[in-house]
């Protein structure tokens, strides 16, 4: 596949997953949004050994995806909402850094997966111990020592996820896994970018007046930058062959992604103090029976998917050990069906109205469009496509320096085309 393609399809995998995100929130909803990415580029990259380890790889990205998931920032889109030029510039600029963060470990983690090889192996248990010392000493004395807040009086956890990723930073230069560690700070523009310039679109919307959810396509926005960046610098490296997979290691990660994050994601959606809310707000009479029911429905949705992943990924081990171009559009795509038949279940998308002004309703058209773009496009997939060799250092100082100018204009921009708006916070 083209290089352009494989940068577009890992974006809109990813803004689709941060999207749908939006109706979980926290560490576990994007894990899920982490897996989608990765699978997403492995399944268009297609490189058979990638592909045998395809379960592996996408508990890694949900993992380092899902650590920024912690970091509070409701308050720090509110300075962007605002008049002043500084306090707004401040907003754009922590929305930056709270994107940056967790696309630096989301990237950073699928960077050191793919880096991983026969020859050399991360120490994985090191590596989580000093990240979360690192997060530790860096939120210590950063919020308790210095009094650096960035969002009070909410939680200022985003110091945490800055010690995590020094540490991560500082590992994969350490061990020599500079690949990885290109994966990261590609990631970390990307999502940075696109945090702050997705919110850049919501504060347009919600200056028009137009009725959109806005927010979710800042989320969306967030997802598809990072998933371009993380894929373009993985496109710009050459990558050992990895090698033969471990089943017990594999089954792990398969029952981590398709079991463990959306059980956690069904105890948390699926609450009766949610569902009741549900109920209420499209005025369903007996709302035992209705959360009763969506529990039901979540629960066997879950069984199914789960059950029905482990007798597919059994069957492809079984009779595809030579060709297994499978197993990528199948893990991807369930994942993504499996995560957005939640997402509509939790919101009402069944039994409320149909309306163009809920962003959910373009969801199920993009998993569609997406599943079109695949089929047509691997067509034209090789088996073992051509990597570039290494990232102009130079190149990588010139993005960084335009995304700074580009906060600074679009906070410009941002103050001249409202006169304040709703939630609007002030800083300093």
């Amino acid at each position: 596949m083209s290089r352009n393609y494989i940068l577009l399809f890992t974006g809109l995998a990813l803004g689709l997953g941060w999207a749908i995100r939006g109706h979980f929130g926290h560490e576990w909803g994007a894990s899920w949004a982490g897996a989608m990415g990765a699978l997403a580029l492995i399944l268009v990259v297609n490189r058979k050994d990638w592909l045998a380890h395809a379960p592996t790889l996408a508990a890694l990205g949900a993992a380092g995806w899902a650590i920024g998931g912690m970091m509070s920032y409701g308050i720090v889109i509110g300075y962007c909402r605002g008049t002043d030029y500084w306090n707004v510039a401040y907003g754009y600029t922590m929305l930056a850094v709270i994107g940056g963060l967790y696309g630096f470990m989301g990237g950073g983690f699928l960077g050191l997966g793919l880096a991983s090889s026969a020859d050399k192996k991360p120490d994985w248990a090191a590596l989580i111990s000093q990240m979360v010392a690192g997060a530790y000493l860096f939120w210590g004395f950063i919020i308790y020592q210095l009094e650096w807040f960035m969002t009070p009086p909410r939680s200022e956890l985003w110091a945490a996820c800055l010690g995590a990723a020094v540490a991560l930073g500082w590992y994969l230069y350490r061990e020599g896994y500079f690949n990885a560690l290109s994966v990261a700070l590609y990631s970390a523009l990307g999502a940075g970018f696109g945090f702050a310039f997705g919110n850049f679109l919501q504060v347009l919307g919600s200056a028009s007046g137009i009725a959109y959810n806005w927010w979710n396509v800042m989320e969306f926005t967030l997802g598809l930058c990072g998933g371009i960046g993380m894929a373009y610098a993985v496109l710009r490296n050459e990558w050992p062959k990895k090698a033969k997979p471990s089943s017990p290691t594999n089954w792990l990660a398969l029952v981590f992604v398709f079991a463990l994050i959306p059980f956690i994601n069904y105890v948390n959606a699926f609450s009766d103090n949610k569902l009741s809310k549900l109920a209420e707000q499209f005025s369903i009479a007996d709302s035992a029976s209705f959360v009763s029911r969506q529990q039901l429905f979540g629960g066997i949705i879950l069984l199914v998917m789960a059950l029905a992943t482990a007798i597919v990924w059994r069957n492809f081990q079984r009779v595809t050990k030579k060709n297994n171009q499978l197993i990528g559009p199948f893990l991807f795509f369930a994942c993504s069906f499996y995560y957005l038949l939640f997402s509509y279940i939790i919101k009402g998308f069944f039994i409320r109205p149909f309306s163009f002004g809920q962003s959910d309703t373009a969801y199920l058209p993009l998993l569609i469009v997406m599943g079109i773009l695949w089929r047509f496009g691997a067509k034209k997939a090789q088996a073992n496509p051509v990597f570039a060799a290494g990232i102009s250092t130079k190149k990588s100082y010139r993005l960084f320096i335009a995304l700074i100018i580009s906060l600074l204009f679009i906070a410009f921009v941002s103050i001249q085309v409202h006169d304040g708006l709703g939630g609007m916070q002030t800083r300093f």
